[in-house]
């Protein structure tokens, strides 16, 4: 079945434009729980970021799956993580995420998780959208769903996010900056880092429904390293909109990113004889991670581009880690999805047993020079059948002389295709990059023309 609502994450898109307004999330959530429910009396958790749409959607989603007949758990603010956890704790059928993570507050989205805290299956994305065909009815006036607002969700996450490393380790000592993006993760993140003893500096953590991602977060980390350094802080976390991506800097104020930090957790469960399975990267991971992991005789894979996929390869070879360089880590022997505390949890726990600074940890890696140059075009293009195109790879690959790697694929959401080249050299990178997607381009354009 072709689906009309949801891509590889989720419905997301600009508040007001259908789908995300508040007519489609009423029809949503009404088949949402005639899917789920079964028309069977079963409970679905909802959470949200700070977006000010948030309050709209929340209020068309509950009033869908009440009329629905099914009950309703409201969580508030929480990051999307601890809505998958909280799912799973609070035994319901599905928990239901209002974000549009790292986008601006201009747009909104949902996403599901199952009741095992993962995402839902195909299936059952296909069924919600089959119901969505039918006329909306309303179940007797005794057979509604309640609605019921938990009051300690908070604290539930903030005492699992601690759960994740060993209880003999604490943060004392240790000064952090935490930039919460005005996002999901303002109150929890900060107090977590607070009850395992840190001295914290927190910004991002005054949200007002339109500042979420603002010149801040994982997307922008530049006044985190700005504070790291002014506050000569030990290392700083940079979370995303609703908190299931994780950036870090370093105490000379160096970026830290998610090929980086997967290597770093990765080289320390090895270590400790608890890293089973290989490491999953995407089509994207920085070719310096895969060489650092082999060194360490640590297998690993590339899935395509999106989480989704890597849980998919991770859950197909028996891994329990994997990522993609944005910062969304997936540690499957912690919990069910991406978690940027979680993450981060695991990397200032590998600090402290280590007694390292994270400059040092990620010395252990060499990141090679990356570049990727979006070439836009006016109708879809198959790079691998044109000899043009492929011509120009084998040139740039030889002259990369098997010390880099090229990678041409179209973007998912936009009109782009994605030009990527890494190597040893930045300034080979560099000039390979600009020729190829230059030579891409011309492609693309006399095929416009002959269309």
């Amino acid at each position: 079945m072709a689906r009309h609502y949801f891509g590889t994450d989720g419905i997301r898109g600009r508040v007001g434009e259908h789908p995300i307004n508040a007519e489609f999330m009423l029809k949503l959530g009404w088949a949402t729980g005639r899917v789920l429910g079964n028309g069977a009396r079963t409970r679905v958790v909802i959470g949200k970021d700070t977006r000010l749409s948030g309050y709209m959607f929340e209020s068309a989603l509950e009033a869908g799956l009440s009329a629905a007949g099914v009950d309703i758990r409201l969580l508030g603010p929480m990051p999307t993580p601890a809505i998958a956890y909280l799912t799973r704790t609070l035994h319901a059928c599905a928990g239901i995420v209002i974000s549009a993570s790292h986008n601006p507050h201009h747009d909104n989205g949902i996403k599901f998780f199952s009741a095992e805290g993962t995402k839902l299956p195909d299936e059952i994305e296909e069924a919600i959208e089959a119901e969505m065909n039918k006329p909306m009815t309303t179940v007797s006036s005794e057979k509604l769903g309640r609605a019921e607002r938990i009051e300690d969700a908070r604290g539930r996450y903030i005492e699992f996010c601690k759960s994740t490393i060993p209880s003999r380790i604490t943060l004392r000592g240790m000064k952090i900056v935490i930039d919460c993006a005005n996002g999901a993760t303002y109150y929890v993140a900060p107090n977590v880092l607070i009850e395992l003893g840190a001295e914290i500096i927190s910004i991002g953590v005054s949200p007002n429904g339109l500042n979420i991602n603002a010149d801040c977060g994982s997307t922008r980390p530049e006044r985190l390293r700005e504070e790291v350094l002014k506050h000569d802080a030990d290392v700083g976390i940079a979370l995303d909109g609703d908190g299931d991506r994780l950036i870090m800097v370093d105490h000379k104020g160096e970026v830290v990113d998610g090929d980086e930090l997967l290597f770093i957790i990765a080289a320390a469960q090895h270590a400790a004889g608890k890293l089973t399975g290989p490491v999953v990267g995407t089509l994207m991971s920085n070719l310096g991670m895969e060489q650092a992991l082999q060194k360490l005789g640590i297998d690993f894979m590339r899935a395509q581009v999106g989480d989704r996929y890597v849980l998919e390869m991770l859950q197909a070879n028996n891994g329990v880690l994997g990522g993609e360089s944005s910062g969304h880590i997936i540690c499957l022997n912690r919990t069910t999805t991406g978690d940027g505390m979680v993450t981060a949890l695991q990397v200032l726990a590998t600090m402290e047993q280590n007694k390292a600074r994270l400059h040092e940890l990620k010395k252990g890696m060499r990141k090679y020079p990356q570049l990727m140059i979006n070439v836009p075009i006016a109708q879809r293009i198959d790079v691998d059948a044109s000899e043009t195109i492929q011509a120009a790879v084998r040139a740039a690959e030889k002259r990369l002389a098997g010390k880099g790697r090229v990678l041409l694929r179209p973007s998912g959401t936009e009109p782009l295709i994605r030009v990527m080249v890494e190597g040893e050299d930045a300034a080979l990178v560099r000039e390979e990059a600009t020729k190829l997607a230059a030579v891409v381009e011309r492609a693309a354009l006399a095929l416009s023309e002959t269309a």
